[in-house]
């Protein structure tokens, strides 16, 4: 049992360290980012992308750690020691909750793969997680962040790459 609960304890806290380092990364290209202190936010950032006339474009994002997949659904926590205290429930990602899902991919070294999968192509998909093998496309790729809520631009592109 001590296994599992340390597991538990080691995937939290991963959790918690690959907010900040998609923060960091992000920081860097685009300047105004933020974690949300919200415990009960749908998103872990947000990113306001300048636009014209000193206006802003606000992403909202939710991070998740990717080993071979990244899972679209929140709402649960995992762990032998959970302890639910609200009522929140099982969800998927859309566009109600979050912009964009970022699977932070560690490859070990202190580098890593940033996958950016706009929710908009999350409700076509329609499915609780996908292999990062099918969406390699979206591998560090900026400009499906920065249009990610733009669907018809997300559904052309991910047509073309085969995603969908």
């Amino acid at each position: 049992m001590p296994d599992r609960e340390n597991t538990g304890r080691q995937a939290s806290v991963d959790g918690f360290a690959h907010e900040h380092i998609v923060v960091g990364i992000l920081m860097k290209k685009y300047q105004n980012v933020s974690l949300v202190d919200l415990p009960l936010s749908t998103y872990d950032i947000i990113i306001a992308l300048p636009k014209e006339n000193d206006a802003e474009e606000i992403i909202r994002a939710q991070v998740k750690t990717a080993q071979k997949s990244i899972s679209f659904t929140g709402g649960v926590r995992g762990g032998v020691d959970r302890e639910y205290k609200s009522d929140v429930k099982k969800y998927k990602q859309s566009t109600l909750t979050s912009d964009v899902v970022i699977g932070l991919h560690p490859l070990g070294n202190d580098s890593f793969e940033l996958y950016f999968v706009p929710t908009t192509l999350i409700e076509i998909l329609d499915q609780d997680s996908i292999s990062l093998n099918k969406i390699q496309f979206l591998k560090n790729n900026y400009k499906i962040l920065e249009k990610c809520k733009d669907a018809n631009f997300v559904a052309q592109v991910c047509q073309k790459a085969k995603i969908i």
